[in-house]
């Protein structure tokens, strides 16, 4: 009995990594938010963790009983001021108009802060490589490995220099939506994020698509070959590609899975998490709970736009707000700036509130939401519906992969008014459509064999018991474009087949020479 006690206790703990030391780059702000669930995780299973932050980190505390921190003595441009400023900007733009001019200005305001936020990155790194005592402080730490926020390339260089396993946790890379990089995608059928297409395309919906990808190859080349290849030449040698770095990834933790994504080709070390940072919901505080019961039948909306926007322009607020008053509903919204004039009785301002719980209470019945992936990813597990107020970044693709499944409807913030904001809550209400299929996608969402969170903490541990996971990635990102789409082969085979035409022909041609002057010789 007592083997066979002993033999269930090494089948349960046999496959951690007790005691690995891991060292974690992360990005600040709602990417902290996940990343820290991570952390939590692995925290709990008795890892030591560190922590590289900046001194002016917004998320990211400098002490916690979860971490060490190393905190860098370089600005990140991710403090809540200057990106506050950032967003108003983005939002003052949008609202500008639709003219094409006016769009323009706006993607050139986007690409120029992901340069200079590249270019932030890359100085950044360069003082840290330099920094001997850093790096031999690093190396002698003994880290297992490295998991890293790949949207900027901080902790991939950082992991490579120190050679150590490195381990993901992405949906964005600086080349954009991290599939692209690793995985075949066709453009037949694979849509650029952005270009709000599905799978399904028409020949003019296949054109856009691969005009919209040109477009994004435009911005790598503006953004990121710019900064990075210089870099990588000088700290990697001038064979080396920045992107081999990326693609060189042991694991790739995707925030994603294929409720949110279409179907598209994948590969073997891509570990799909979606949800990972969902939970089922707590018991709300005490006055929340008594103010959610008031809804009675009707139930509550609630409404948020995440961790980065605190308050919109007093316009559109004060026309949300009269919108909320006209309802029956109860309305719980995370609001921060002025309190609206128009503020009906049934509506509660917060400066923060418990989403995941109120989205899992029985009485919500809408979420309205800016389209960040966290909170796309609640409403999912949770099977509430959206009405979306998509402001910036990947929140447009996000909520239009959310409509396309029917379960959300989405307004433009440059157009949003009165009338259609109520238009679209009274549909997303009173339409059993959006309810149900939310909640068939949510079952879809549910219906796996491992929790989400316990498989990206396995594979981390995976690659830190076996020193990487090398039997998982294929080496086609060293292959040229020439080998990779097997152009020289084509070649090859044409070569060949023009040459068999030719001796055939040549053949052919003697032949006839021969028949035809036997012929005339007979007659002759």
């Amino acid at each position: 009995m007592a083997l066979l006690i002993l033999a269930a206790l090494l089948c349960a703990f046999g496959g951690g990594a007790a005691g690995g030391k891991i060292l974690v780059f992360p990005i600040d702000g709602s990417h902290w938010i996940n990343m820290k669930v991570l952390i939590e995780e692995l925290h709990a299973r008795g890892h030591d963790i560190t922590v590289l932050r900046i001194y002016d980190s917004w998320y990211i505390k400098p002490e916690s009983h979860l971490y060490k921190t190393i905190t860098l003595n370089f600005p990140g441009g991710f403090d809540k001021v200057s990106f506050g400023s950032f967003v108003t900007r983005m939002l003052n733009l949008r609202r500008a108009g639709a003219s094409l001019w006016k769009q323009l200005a706006l993607e050139i305001e986007l690409v120029n802060q992901f340069y200079n936020l590249n270019q932030q990155t890359v100085d950044m790194m360069g003082k840290i490589f330099e920094d001997r005592e850093m790096m031999r402080n690093l190396q002698e730490a003994n880290y297992e490995v490295v998991l890293a926020d790949p949207a900027i390339g901080g902790g991939v260089l950082l992991a490579h220099r120190l050679g150590l396993p490195l381990v993901l946790n992405v949906r964005w890379i600086v080349q954009g939506e991290a599939h692209l990089a690793i995985a075949p995608s066709p453009l037949s059928y694979v849509p650029i994020p952005g270009a709000k297409l599905t799978d399904k395309m028409t020949f003019v919906q296949r054109l856009q698509n691969v005009m919209y990808y040109l477009f994004t190859r435009w911005q790598i080349w503006y953004v990121s070959d710019a900064t990075y290849k210089p870099f990588v030449r000088r700290y990697f040698g001038p064979d080396m590609h920045y992107l081999e770095l990326f693609q060189s990834a042991d694991i790739w933790l995707m925030r994603n899975d294929f409720t949110f994504e279409f179907p598209r080709p994948t590969m073997p070390n891509v570990v799909y998490m979606s949800g990972f940072q969902c939970k089922p919901a707590r018991p709300l505080p005490a006055e929340l709970e008594d103010f959610v019961q008031s809804s009675g039948e009707h139930g509550v909306i609630v409404m948020t736009l995440g961790t980065l926007v605190a308050d919109l322009p007093e316009d559109i607020t004060d026309g949300i707000a009269a919108t909320f008053a006209q309802l029956p509903q109860k309305v719980i919204w995370r609001h921060q700036g002025k309190r609206p004039s128009t503020l009906g009785n049934n509506t509660l301002l917060l400066n923060w509130l418990p989403q995941n719980d109120l989205l899992g209470h029985a009485k919500t019945r809408v979420f309205v939401a800016h389209g960040g992936t966290n909170g796309i990813q609640e409403a999912i597990y949770h099977g509430v519906p959206l009405v979306g107020l998509p402001l910036m970044f990947d929140q447009h693709d996000n909520l239009f992969r959310m409509e396309t499944r029917g379960v959300a409807k989405v307004l433009d913030i440059a157009t949003v008014n009165r009338e259609n904001f109520l238009e679209a809550l009274q549909a997303v209400l009173h339409q059993p459509s959006y309810a149900d299929k939310m909640r068939r996608l949510s079952a879809l969402h549910h219906d796996q064999p491992i929790p989400a969170l316990s498989r990206a903490v396995f594979w981390i541990e995976f690659v830190m018991r076996h020193k990487g996971a090398p039997h998982l990635r294929t080496d086609s990102y060293k292959m040229s474009t020439i080998e990779y789409h097997c152009l020289d082969v084509a070649a090859f085979l044409m070569a060949v087949a023009l040459t068999v035409a030719t001796i055939s022909g040549m053949l052919l041609k003697f032949l006839y020479r021969c028949l035809f002057y036997r012929s005339k010789l007979k007659k002759e």
